[in-house]
């Protein structure tokens, strides 16, 4: 194959070839290294090793490495592929003592598959479908970035490897753009700022996936769902509550219980067999639709809920507030009629909007038409009838709303097409949080009915709706967005009062009173230290406003408000307080 331009190449082909070049370094350093998956991934690639028992990779062998990769890229190694049959394979990898190789190829064979394709590359062999750049040299702006360990196959139950990550790119310019990314992105790490803003914690006697927030990382919660359940009522949205637990038979008629086993937490206990914690609110609600005759005179009924809901993830996934075992969801219903339906998903892409638009995150998403895969129609229940009307009424309120949605196959729920808000997290990479879903399914399965105009009892139709999807991973986004500078409204801590000297104490305590009376969240510091002291914690806490009171504050009964972000400074009647912080 003629040498190609490295532009030519899709990022992904660049990538996957330098995986399988640090898997030739690593190789080499290390011949007695077992090699599993080295795929690209979005912004880069990784390999899974084991490597030899008692050897610990650090920074170092880091550097090991990549001086290693260097070589192999100046030396412009072609990559060689080559179909044997799966006995070939297993013969070869078995000599190379290649375990994770082998059952791969085991898996290929159950599939049906008589061949595989190998790469060479130089005197190292890779089982691999491809494809590859030409040679070595093709691949020069590369970085290696972390270890991690991972399971094999993801299993708690397998071997932990060695996960090595790193990156490539086209050019020099593109990969330092990442890498100082990346370097920023540590700044803004939630679980690092989540400690240094004390708005969370985890404990190993609670157990690993349980956070527990403090009463900086609560406000913060509580802003976020009083900010969004007042823009939901005033849509016609109630609030309902459910308990955390159920008998598994609800979840069998919704279709959780079989479509994901393995995530349900079992309650044991002598008195009540087969209890489940929730691992979903949308069956509960069905039962409070369920509790009573309904009209179609009384649709659309809109109900809302933020609570706990509980999935058994894999330990080894589990990763600060991004996945844990308990997750708080803010979920919605709308009980309605088909007629009903574009206007209730209208409705609730308005509030998403409107929610989103507050933290001027509103702009920054895309919007994925989430409908089924074609292929695999056994993924999903309810009538495919039904599937074509939802899919082509999401598509006609994407395309009356402006959305320019992206119709996504195969990322449907179970029960039916949803649009889905995408953002970007600190990294660049694609989060989703919004969603709404239309469902025909469900309503049938619980057998919920209205009377309609005719007398008839009929089935409604079940809109899903969650605007901040979860609060933990909602807070995992503006935590590292904003870096812990928070929009007044959602910062923990809103405003500290600083006296000079504790002469002031006194009137600090009546302006915090003021404050607190009037649900702004405000603390006092009155530690004997400097101003310039207090004033450094209150900067690393991020607060917004700083309030500060000496001699002329008290005997004006004024007080001096500084942003800490802009340093601006000016002095405010100590009854005009509230006022001024009603307009931030």
């Amino acid at each position: 194959m003629p040498a190609q331009n490295k532009k030519e190449y899709p990022l992904d082909v660049i990538r996957h070839s330098a995986s399988h070049v640090m898997a030739y370094a690593i190789n080499q350093l290390y011949p007695e290294a077992q090699f599993g998956i080295g795929p690209s991934i979005e912004n880069g690639f990784y390999y899974d090793v084991n490597f030899p028992q008692g050897l610990k990779l650090t920074e170092q062998d880091l550097v090991l490495i990549k001086n290693k990769m260097i070589q192999v890229i100046k030396d412009k190694i072609p990559f060689e592929k080559k179909e044997i049959t799966a006995n070939e394979a297993k013969k070869l990898f078995s000599n190379l003592n290649q375990p994770y190789k082998l059952e791969i190829i085991d898996e290929l064979v159950s599939k049906g598959n008589g061949n595989v394709s190998i790469y060479k590359l130089g005197d190292f062999v890779d089982l691999c479908s491809g494809p590859h750049v030409s040679n070595s040299g093709e691949i020069s702006c590369f970085e290696l970035l972390s270890i991690a360990g991972a399971y094999w196959k993801g299993n708690e139950k397998n071997e932990m490897l060695t996960r090595i990550y790193g990156t490539a790119f086209h050019n020099e310019n593109d990969l330092m753009q990442y890498i100082n990314t990346l370097e920023e992105s540590k700044l803004r790490d939630h679980r690092i700022l989540g400690q240094q803003l004390d708005l969370f914690c985890f404990s190993d006697l609670v157990g690993p996936g349980l956070p527990l927030f403090t009463p900086r990382g609560t406000a913060m919660k509580e802003a976020l769902q009083k900010k969004i359940e007042d823009i939901c009522y005033s849509k016609g949205f109630r609030k309902v509550m459910t308990p955390h637990i159920a008998k598994k038979g609800l979840f069998k008629i919704s279709g959780h219980a079989d479509k994901y086993p393995e995530e349900l937490f079992h309650v044991n206990c002598d008195r009540y067999q087969e209890y489940v914690m929730k691992p979903v609110q949308c069956p509960h609600q069905t039962q409070i639709y369920a509790s009573r005759p309904r009209s179609y005179k009384d649709l659309p009924i809109r109900y809302m809920e933020s609570e706990k809901q509980y999935r058994a993830e894999k330990s080894g996934e589990l990763s600060g507030l991004s996945r844990v075992l308990a997750i708080t969801v803010e979920d919605g219903h709308s009980f309605c009629t088909v007629d009903q339906v574009k206007s209730e998903v209208k409705l609730m892409v308005e509030i998403i909007k409107e929610f989103y638009s507050s933290l001027g995150l509103w702009g920054t998403n895309w919007i994925s038409l989430s409908v089924r895969d074609p292929k695999h129609p056994e993924k999903y229940i309810g009538d495919p009838k039904d599937w074509v009307v939802c899919e082509d009424m999401l598509q006609e309120v994407s395309d009356e709303m402006g959305l320019n949605a992206i119709r996504c196959e195969g990322e449907a729920a179970v029960y039916g097409p949803k649009l889905d808000f995408m953002f970007k997290d600190a990294l660049g990479r694609q989060i989703q949080i919004p969603t709404v879903q239309v469902d025909f399914a469900t309503p049938k399965r619980f057998n919920l009915e209205y009377t309609n105009e005719k007398g008839q009892k009929v089935n409604p139709i079940m809109v899903h709706r969650a605007i901040l999807g979860s609060y933990e991973r909602l807070l995992v986004l503006l935590i590292e967005y904003f870096g812990g500078d928070f929009p007044f409204w959602l910062a923990p801590e809103q405003i500290r009062i600083l006296t000079i000297k504790e002469d002031y104490n006194n009137y600090a305590k009546e302006i915090l009173m003021i404050l607190e009376s009037n649900r702004i969240r405000a603390e006092v510091d009155y530690r004997n230290i400097s101003l310039s002291d207090k004033m450094k914690s209150a900067h690393e806490y991020k607060i917004p406003y700083l309030l500060i009171i000496g001699d002329k504050e008290l005997k004006n009964k004024v007080v001096t408000v500084r942003n800490r972000v802009t340093g601006e400074q000016e002095v405010i009647n100590k009854d005009s307080i509230v006022e001024y912080f009603s307009n931030k």
